[in-house]
């Protein structure tokens, strides 16, 4: 089975941006799979919809950006943890690691 971190986020967001200079980096060295989806590109948003909308019915309480650890994030997917907003590399780190644990 496999466990993924979806990041959703902008392609306005700074923070985002920031983040993705080391938060795919830091979910591969944790043996996640990583997949990035900005809200902008439809066809990859429309594929990972019901994942989001399953721990944010009406998008409220997201983060920017809101990274989402899951089982099987192609088919029968477990929402296991996440981790919101920008954090430093350490700090992400550290958060993912809690989530996978």
């Amino acid at each position: 089975m496999n466990r993924a971190v979806i990041k959703f986020s902008s392609e306005d967001c700074g923070i985002c941006h920031k983040m993705s200079f080391y938060d795919k980096k830091v979910s591969q060295e944790l043996e996640l799979d990583f997949i990035d989806v900005k809200m902008q590109d439809t066809a990859t948003y429309r594929k990972y919809r019901k994942i989001l909308l399953t721990q944010y019915p009406n998008k409220e309480e997201m983060g920017w950006p809101t990274y989402l650890v899951c089982d099987s994030p192609e088919g029968d997917f477990q929402i296991i943890g996440e981790v919101k907003g920008g954090h430093p590399k350490g700090e992400f780190r550290k958060r993912l690691q809690e989530v996978i644990n």
